[in-house]
């Protein structure tokens, strides 16, 4: 028998973002004693920008994972180490060492799903390759040898007449595979204090979905039940009594109590609040109104939904509003600028990178366009509602977060008229559209009805003065009181 020489390889977190200092591991899609293949993805973290699926890099098996779940790891700080083969018997060799000391590893003969053909591997910081389905495969050692007696198993599980219906919440718990849910969903989860592995998932594929998880939540005595199906009631009453079932989510409804809930603040949240605090401390910031009769623009939108060469893209008034600041930035190119510390320097680009302001569950996001300022209004309209829709399912990754230059933020949508922005840090200026309202308003001598917004421009007066900023707002409102600008002046 041939032997096979081992050694541990530890896998530190690595930095996916820019200057990233840690993160918070959100799940693991691998236990000790799996078998991992270079390029699977083994764990999934909440960076201080994006929800990101980490691969490792070479082949063995999981020796031991050294951070749970839930846990925020300094970067640098090893994750998981792996027992690396550095003989000849190739992956399906000896027994390694990590795998007898595994909890719950299976024993040789059992039954394990042939994992699928292998997959290309993933980019860090990029999401899952395409085609990759929402449940990870699990490899495990000597999976293959013993893959004829797969069918001596499944009639054990068969072999539980017990009633249908309990046989339900047994098997969250007898899973071997985390439950499929996307980010956002496993975030509302943790702070709704719902245990994904007893959620009915009722989405495509068996996945979690945010339905889902509100339904379990909002149905507690369904917990009661079923420990009362079992032979063995008695037993039951004691683990859920009414005083040990509030502390199981003490801040879904704090009311309740009449005491304070305290929050983690972590990932994004924290991120963004250290954004914040550094940006208005550091960047003087200016904020200028103006209130602009947007009828003409209003009645372009209604149009421009039914004009074909849009069909299926993202058309409202958040378009134009983007179209009319960027138009107003490339006439006045200058307010484009960051501000360079170190060297005490303002530093202007050619390239308008638009940032947009979106509210999602993991926090706020400004995930930007590249380039917008070279967009046709069709490009524009699919790069905005790509742009939407990535933040809002938590697939937004650090490259798309970094590099903006100016930031437009829709507080309209909440029915705010007003506001004053805090500018994004590194970014010389940002643009809050307002609500849109039927007012009266002089119009050709008369006072009429006429639709009106307010947009408030806040900008960082060392790159830009004041004369600079009110040109800059002043252009934006002139091109949306009268759209047909976007032409005359392009």
């Amino acid at each position: 028998m041939t032997t096979t020489a081992q050694r541990v390889r530890e896998f530190p977190l690595p930095d996916v973002g820019e200057g990233l200092v840690d993160a918070e591991i959100l799940a693991w899609h691998v236990r000790q004693g799996d078998r991992v293949t270079d390029g699977q993805v083994v764990c999934e973290v909440e960076t201080a920008k994006a929800s990101v699926e980490l691969p490792i890099p070479y082949d063995g098996v999981v020796h031991r994972i050294h951070a749970e779940a839930g846990a925020t790891v300094a970067v640098g700080a090893v994750i998981i180490s792996v027992s690396v083969d550095t003989g000849a018997d190739g992956p399906d060799g000896p027994d390694d060492p990590g795998a007898p000391d595994a909890p719950g590893a299976p024993a040789a003969g059992a039954p394990e799903p042939e994992a699928p053909a292998a997959r290309q591997p993933v980019l860090v910081g990029y999401g899952a390759a395409p085609g990759r389905s929402g449940r990870r495969p699990r490899r495990r050692n000597g999976a293959t040898a013993p893959a004829p007696a797969a069918p001596a198993t499944p009639p054990a599980p068969a072999a539980l007449p017990t009633p249908p219906a309990p046989a339900t919440p047994p098997v969250p718990a007898a899973r071997t595979e985390r439950p499929a849910a996307k980010p956002p969903v496993r975030r509302l989860a943790k702070d709704l204090g719902v245990d994904l592995a007893a959620v009915v998932p009722t989405g495509a594929g068996g996945v979690v979905t945010r339905a889902d998880v509100h339904a379990a939540h909002a149905a507690p005595p369904a917990r009661d039940v079923v420990p009362a199906a079992p032979p063995a009631p008695t037993a039951a009453p004691p683990a859920p009594p009414a005083p040990d079932a509030a502390p199981v989510a003490p801040a879904v409804d704090p009311s309740r109590s009449g005491g304070e809930t305290r929050i983690p603040v972590k990932g994004v949240r924290r991120a963004t609040a250290r954004a914040m605090v550094a940006s208005a401390f550091t960047a003087p910031h200016v904020t200028e109104f103006v209130t602009v009769d947007v009828t003409r623009t209003m009645a372009l939108v209604r149009e421009l939904k039914r004009d074909p060469e849009l069909a299926g893209l993202r058309v409202g008034p958040l378009l134009l509003v983007a179209r009319a600041f960027l138009l107003a930035i490339r006439r006045h190119p200058e307010v484009n600028a960051r501000w360079d510390e170190e060297n005490q320097e303002i530093v202007r680009t050619d390239r308008i990178n638009l940032g947009i302001a979106a509210a999602t569950e993991r926090g706020l996001l400004v995930p930007n366009i590249k380039d917008a300022g070279g967009l046709t209004l069709p490009r524009l309209a699919r790069a905005l509602g790509e742009l939407v829709a990535t933040a809002r399912e938590g697939r937004t990754t650090p490259a798309a977060l970094a590099g903006g230059t100016v930031t437009l933020t829709n507080i309209g949508v909440f029915g705010v008229d007003t506001g004053t922005p805090i500018l994004n840090p590194g970014e010389s200026a940002i643009l809050a559209f307002g609500a849109v309202r039927e007012r009266p308003w002089v119009h050709k001598g008369e006072v009429r009805p006429r639709q009106v917004t307010t947009l408030a421009l806040s900008f960082d007066h060392r790159l830009v003065d004041g004369e600079l900023g009110s040109k800059v707002l002043a252009d934006t409102a002139a091109v949306l009181e009268h759209p047909k600008r976007l032409l005359t002046w392009a």
